[in-house]
């Protein structure tokens, strides 16, 4: 019984002690490279939510809170694009009324967003999760001036869903402690922040 003991039970206690020693230490790690991996699809979406949002404002004057609202605009709405023909700082050309500026109504998708792979209806969805963004607008008194504003974000809760749970509570108490977001966003409804990312 104990040659049993300490060829067979002894050696496979210790494999398994290994196993879990070399699992503990390579947990956190790994689960850094799925959060960069998963935080960098959340941004690029982040970022074209933003192109959107503020095209949506040039031509509106305000932001939108739905999504639905902004991939219309992408698919059906116009945008007024003005070009100018010659340089004012020609003053013989100018004298000669050969510098002039023109304006064109163009489609937002023949615009906006023309890099490989974009598709608008995927806008809306947190990548490899099949959640939706949270995305808000107000219009705030500022300094007595009325400011639109925006934000779209998404918690590290939903952004890391089936990761390690344990370390996912762990980075949103860090952000709690440090008094930032506990995930990504883009712009604010509580201030004016020229749009920025927490990323930047």
């Amino acid at each position: 019984m104990k040659k049993i003991l300490t060829i067979v039970i002894l050696p496979l206690i210790i494999i398994g002690l290994g196993y879990a020693i070399v699992r503990s230490l390579t947990a956190p790690i790994n689960f850094e490279k799925e959060r960069n991996f998963r935080q960098l699809l959340a941004i690029e979406r982040l970022k074209d939510i933003r192109t959107l949002q503020t095209t949506y404002k040039t031509e509106f004057g305000k932001y939108t809170s739905s999504f639905d609202t902004l991939e219309n605009f992408y698919k059906n709405g116009t945008i007024m694009i003005v070009r100018q023909i010659g340089s004012f700082d020609d003053s013989v050309a100018v004298a000669q009324g050969r510098v002039f500026r023109d304006s064109m109504e163009l489609p937002v998708k023949d615009t906006l967003l023309k890099y490989p792979g974009f598709n608008i209806d995927s806008l809306r969805w947190v990548p490899l999760v099949g959640e939706e963004f949270e995305l808000r607008a107000v219009v705030k008194k500022v300094s007595g001036v009325d400011v639109p504003l925006f934000e779209a974000c998404t918690p590290y809760d939903v952004l890391l869903k089936g990761m390690n749970r344990q370390l996912i509570v762990n980075l949103n108490e860090e952000r709690r402690i440090s008094n930032r977001y506990a995930g990504v966003k883009v712009g604010s409804i509580d201030q004016p922040n020229n749009n920025a990312g927490n990323w930047e």
